[in-house]
């Protein structure tokens, strides 16, 4: 289903061309290159789910040169976006912005199969039911030793441990009871289900998590 508007949505501007911006994505640009950086895989191909305005995938590409990077989103606007933030980097390794709603059963026949997933700041957005299928079609989607990369904000051990984990996560449920923050140890599971095993957690700046899963070589 496609990702409904919320509290939590970011502030996004739009330029006479279409292009977007969304300031939260430029913030945490940064620290999440450093860590894509870090994990990623050498080379290969790399598919980032909800790409949203197009800033991500286009700094991801520019640090890692040598993986081929597939951006994603159900919406057109912001595929268009995305396209446009790809055309102006004028990078060779960024393909045109596939439409794709990775809480629908079965999108994993939908893509050809990848080493590298990215999601971030999406979790919390969506129900537990689409983000168990979120998660299932990643692995589904990618190659032997191929690894999932999972960015957000999460609950720990089922406690929010910040005043503004607390704030962002009741603003989310006033908004859909079905929503909000999913527990890290849930997570991990769902990944450990889905047949990946868990590479690593990573603590990441604001309060954020990288949960890291790997597909088994074989």
């Amino acid at each position: 289903m496609p990702i409904r508007s919320t509290p939590g949505s970011a502030s996004v501007t739009e330029s006479q061309d279409g292009k977007l911006f969304a300031p939260s994505a430029a913030r945490n640009l940064e620290p999440l290159c450093d860590l894509l950086e870090e994990i990623a895989p050498k080379s290969g191909q790399a598919l980032e789910i909800a790409s949203g305005t197009g800033q991500h995938v286009v700094a991801y590409a520019a640090r890692l040169p040598s993986l081929i990077w597939q951006p994603s989103e159900v919406d057109a606007t912001r595929r268009a976006s995305i396209d446009i933030h790809a055309a102006e980097a004028d990078l060779d390794n960024i393909r045109p912005a596939q439409e794709l709603d990775a809480t629908a059963p079965g999108w994993a026949q939908s893509v050809e199969p990848v080493d590298f997933i990215v999601l971030s700041n999406l979790l919390h957005l969506i129900t537990e039911n689409d983000a168990k299928t979120l998660i299932r079609e990643a692995a589904r989607a990618l190659k032997p030793s191929g690894k999932l990369c999972i960015y957000g904000p999460f609950m720990r051990a089922e406690e929010l441990t910040s005043e503004g984990d607390r704030a962002f996560h009741a603003s989310l449920i006033a908004h859909d009871p079905d929503i909000g923050y999913k527990d890290d140890f849930d997570t991990i599971d769902w990944i450990q289900n889905s047949g990946l095993d868990m590479a690593d957690v990573i603590e990441m700046p604001a309060n954020n998590l990288a949960l890291v899963g790997q597909k088994p070589d074989f």
